[in-house]
């Protein structure tokens, strides 16, 4: 089975509350939420990977040593093993705004669970509540 890297990001604003952003139409698992991340690339390490996909996805510039490892998801799909590190971030330039038309959430903790999410992004909820 192919194992697949993926980092992750909670960013966390001065309420403590974590950005979630919902996959659009089209992507696959769309319309569940999920902390934003995306594929770490050959070459890439995955704290690179999440400044570059944050600028891409988020408009915003962060820095690696801005991104705390937090945990990590280790999840088995139909076709792929999934291979997650989960960053905490809350320092960052610029105004969170969604540049691929996916929604953003801004959530308190003990609200995550109340929103749909992947199930390799699900076990993160309590270990991430409990470290807030």
């Amino acid at each position: 089975m192919k194992v697949v890297l993926v980092s992750a990001v909670a960013l966390l604003d001065k309420d403590n509350r974590v950005l979630l952003a919902q996959r659009p139409k089209g992507k696959s698992m769309e319309g569940l939420w999920e902390f934003p991340g995306g594929k770490v690339e050959p070459g890439e390490s995955p704290e690179g990977a999440l400044v570059r996909e944050l600028h891409e996805e988020l408009g915003i510039e962060t820095w690696n040593s801005c991104l705390a490892p937090l945990t990590f998801a280790s999840h088995s799909y139909d076709d792929f093993h999934l291979l997650m590190p989960l960053f905490a971030c809350r320092k960052w330039n610029g105004i969170v705004s969604p540049r691929e038309g996916q929604a953003l959430a801004w959530v308190h903790a003990e609200k995550l669970k109340d929103y749909p999410m992947p199930a390799a992004d699900i076990p993160l909820i309590p270990i991430l509540r409990d470290w807030l």
